[in-house]
């Protein structure tokens, strides 16, 4: 069963290149985990959100990759310098 994730983040106006820069990081060393599917880094149309979506085999594989990503900085949750509000991250199984 496929696991995957869509996060909504909130980067302060000033720092929403900087933040959609480092999400192309993580979203660069995913995808050379095993088990990735898909990657995934959008903003919205207002561009007060920076919205990241990803997918792999498993949830066992999706926990390994964010091993990798927190070795690059990423947080997994709450906030990180660049956020001016906590973000909202929703999992989600493939059926």
């Amino acid at each position: 069963m496929a696991f995957g994730f869509v996060a909504f983040h909130y980067p302060a106006p000033e720092h929403v290149e900087e933040f959609v820069g480092q999400c192309h990081q993580v979203a660069e060393a995913a995808r050379s985990q095993p088990g990735f599917l898909s990657v995934g880094v959008w903003v919205t149309p207002d561009g007060e959100a920076v919205v990241t979506t990803g997918s792999f085999e498993s949830e066992e594989t999706f926990r390994a990759a964010a091993e990798v990503a927190r070795e690059l900085g990423a947080t997994p949750e709450g906030l990180s310098d660049l956020e001016v509000r906590p973000r909202q991250v929703h999992f989600l199984l493939s059926r």
